[in-house]
């Protein structure tokens, strides 16, 4: 079972570099369509939300990575 685990984590880590990004980045993107789709939001305005949004992911990421960089 470890052998499987291992090659999962690896084949994982051949497109995923940063999986806290990865996910953070799914979410909103998801949150941003079920706003845009459900609760009618004009797409400008989701648009605009998924670049502050992914902007604020991307130093969140930066931050921790010079963080744990730093040690």
């Amino acid at each position: 079972m470890n052998v499987h685990r291992l090659v999962a984590r690896e084949f994982f880590g051949m497109f995923v570099d940063d999986g806290n990004l990865a996910l953070l980045a799914l979410v909103l993107v998801a949150a941003v369509t079920a706003g845009v789709k459900l609760l009618a939001l004009p797409p400008l305005l989701g648009g605009g939300l998924l670049l502050v949004g992914c902007l604020a992911i991307l130093l969140q990421s930066v931050r921790r990575a010079v963080r744990e960089g730093g040690r």
